[in-house]
């Protein structure tokens, strides 16, 4: 399965930076293939082993605030493998065969 996950700390102020980084600290120690942009972090892996890691990284983040937002996106497709690179590799090719005509 292929998540999109984003876990923000509430009543901390405007700075989460610290506390979203844990959380990405406890993805990336995971071992699973993963990306982190600006709203959300991916992770690729079988069923128990992405939720352990989701609910690990919100722990995270709930040690540090009173409150959490979690907000979590799932594409479960039983045999596919690397959804993470070849999913972006599709679009881009499909971009690159028929480039916008200015």
């Amino acid at each position: 399965m292929l998540i999109a996950f984003s876990v923000t700390p509430l009543g901390t102020g405007v700075d989460v930076g610290a506390a979203v980084a844990e959380a990405v600290r406890i993805v990336r120690a995971s071992g699973l293939p993963n990306r982190t942009d600006a709203m959300f972090t991916s992770i690729e892996g079988e069923w128990d082993e992405v939720m352990d890691v989701v609910k690990r990284a919100t722990d995270a983040v709930v040690a540090v605030a009173p409150r959490c937002s979690l907000v979590l996106k799932a594409d479960i497709r039983p045999g596919v493998h690397d959804a993470l690179n070849t999913k972006v590799e599709t679009v881009e090719r499909y971009l690159a065969e028929h480039p916008t005509e200015s």
